[in-house]
C-alpha cells in the first residue's frame, strides 16, 4: 500500500529543487559540505579542563614494576619500568606513541579514581620483561580508544615496533 500524499509531496519538493538549482551547483554544494565536515576533525580542541584537577599532589604507594600496581588496572604489555624507563617515561631509544588508550583506576592510597593514559613506547623490539595483561574496563574494538588489544605503535611514526607500555596519570575522575 502506498502513501499517496507522501509521493505527491516528494515529487513537488523534487521538482521545486530541480527548477531552482543546477546539477553543477548541487554537486558543488555537496562537495563543499563533505569537505567542511571532514575538516572539522582537524580543528584544535582544548581539553585542558577535561578533568577535575591535576595530579600534582598525587600520593602513591606500591611497586610500579608490579602488574598489581594500581595504575596498571587496564594495561596490556610489557611494563616500561622493567625495560629501562619508568611507569611514565619511555626507555632510551624509544618514542612515545602519538595515540593512546585510556582507563580509570582507583588509587588505594587516597581512594580516588584517576584517568590513566596508556601509551606504547615504540622503536625497539619487544622488551620481554614484566608482561601484564589486566583488562579492567577493556571494551570490544568498536570503542578503540578504550581497548588495550591494539598495537598503538602502528598509528605513530613509520612502522615502528612495539617495545613497552606506560601508565601516565592525566587527571582525577569526578
Amino acid at each position: 500500500m502506498t502513501i499517496k500524499w507522501f509521493d505527491e509531496a516528494t515529487q513537488l519538493l523534487t521538482r521545486r529543487v530541480a527548477r531552482g538549482t543546477s546539477r553543477r551547483g548541487f554537486l558543488g554544494g555537496l562537495g563543499t559540505l563533505l569537505v567542511g565536515a571532514g575538516a572539522t576533525t582537524l580543528l584544535p580542541v582544548f581539553r585542558g579542563g577535561a578533568f577535575a584537577q591535576s595530579s600534582a599532589g598525587l600520593q602513591e604507594s606500591g611497586d610500579p614494576n608490579s602488574c598489581e600496581y594500581w595504575r596498571h588496572c587496564a594495561i596490556d604489555g610489557f611494563l616500561c619500568g622493567c625495560c629501562g624507563g619508568t611507569s611514565s617515561s619511555c626507555p632510551p631509544g624509544t618514542v612515545r606513541s602519538d595515540i593512546t588508550w585510556i582507563g580509570t583506576c582507583r588509587n588505594p592510597t587516597d581512594g580516588k579514581d584517576y584517568v590513566i593514559s596508556y601509551n606504547d613506547c615504540c622503536g625497539k623490539s619487544n622488551c620481554g620483561r614484566c608482561v601484564c595483561q589486566r583488562d579492567q574496563g577493556d571494551t570490544p574494538l568498536y570503542r578503540p580508544q578504550s581497548s588495550n588489544d591494539i598495537n598503538w605503535c602502528s598509528g605513530s611514526q613509520a612502522d615502528m615496533p612495539y617495545h613497552c607500555s606506560l601508565s601516565v596519570v592525566i587527571g582525577v575522575k569526578e
